[in-house]
Formats: C-alpha cells, sequence, structure tokens
C-alpha cells in the first residue's frame, strides 16, 4: 500500500489520508471544496463543484493517475435539486471519458459544504 499525499489539495482534516494506492488501484477520500491551504471555496454548487475537481486532479496526479483513469464516482450532494448544476460541472470534466458513478443526497456534509467527490481510479 502506498499513502498518497499532496501539498496541491487539502490536506486530510482528520484521521486519514487524502488516498491510497493498492495493487495499481488509486483510492481516494471524499473530497470537498476546501483551496489546498484548508480554506473553504464560497459560493454556489457551480463554484464548489469547479474546486472538487480541482482538489481530485492533484490528487489523481500524485498518485499517478488522472481523471481519465477514473472508473467509478462517489458525488455526495446536500441538495439534488442541485443535480443538474452538478451534472452539468461534471460533464465537463468527464465529457468523453464516462466512469461509473453514484450520486446521493445527504443530510449534511463536513464544514457544511455543498458536495463532496470519491473516485477509485487506475494507476498508469
Amino acid at each position: 500500500m502506498k499513502v498518497v499525499s499532496t501539498k496541491e489539495a487539502p490536506a486530510a482534516i482528520g484521521p486519514y489520508s487524502q488516498g491510497m494506492v493498492v495493487n495499481n488501484v488509486f483510492y481516494s477520500s471524499g473530497q470537498i471544496p476546501l483551496t489546498a491551504e484548508g480554506e473553504l471555496v464560497e459560493g454556489d454548487v457551480v463554484v464548489q463543484t469547479h474546486q472538487v475537481f480541482k482538489n481530485l486532479q492533484a490528487v489523481l496526479k500524485e498518485a499517478g493517475a488522472s481523471l481519465d483513469s477514473v472508473v467509478k464516482t462517489t458525488v455526495f450532494i446536500k441538495d439534488m435539486n442541485d443535480f443538474g448544476k452538478v451534472n452539468e460541472v461534471y460533464g465537463e470534466y468527464f465529457h468523453t471519458h464516462k466512469p461509473a458513478r453514484s450520486c446521493v443526497e445527504v443530510a449534511r456534509l463536513p464544514k457544511d459544504v455543498l458536495i463532496e467527490i470519491e473516485v477509485i481510479a487506475l494507476v498508469k
């Protein structure tokens, strides 16, 4: 097992890592809309989703993977009414490559953010 850690994404806010690589598969922790410095990104779900993807790209890169090698995503949103907006931003990052996905509405997310996404990807 290899622990993935990069300063290009926010540090874990608890007793966990940004991600793990096991047998050439990367498992990310959920990424929320914090900057690499740990500051919460203010704004609507569109702004927050873009920041989440910026964080995912950083941890994927550190793991030796990319959005193109993602095989599964799990999207947690605070309000299912935001599904269309989230889907639009999501499609900007996964426009030709479309990994399997689950999307669920949750009662609350860390720091009261609007979205959290985790990924599973193949490492090159």
